[in-house]
């Protein structure tokens, strides 16, 4: 309760949003614009999984009016292999951290 009435004490948005910006940590020198073109291409990624994710369901459902198990089995691959993208997408900086880590 204390840390939070700290956070509030602050005033600014800025102070809220510093632990749920991601850390580059050994990749801080990464300069500016290569952050945003990597977050943007990594939106871009979630964007298409979420459609993928979606065009399966709709497979599913369709499969499943139509009791078509072939359609159906095409929906849930399309679903597990988009749900299993968005989480490796999701955490590719802490994947390349770790990686870069026993590198060293």
């Amino acid at each position: 309760m204390q840390q939070v009435m700290q956070l509030a004490a602050g005033g600014g948005i800025d102070s809220i949003t510093d632990g749920i910006k991601p850390d580059w940590a050994v990749f801080g020198a990464v300069g500016t614009k290569a952050k945003i073109i990597v977050g943007v291409v990594m939106a871009g990624a979630v964007l298409f999984l979420l459609g993928s994710a979606i065009v399966g369901a709709v497979h599913i459902r369709v499969g499943n009016q139509q009791h078509n198990t072939m359609e159906t089995k095409k929906g849930q691959t399309m679903v597990a292999s988009s749900l299993l993208g968005l989480f490796v997408v999701a955490s590719m900086s802490t994947l390349f951290g770790i990686v870069y880590g026993f590198g060293i």
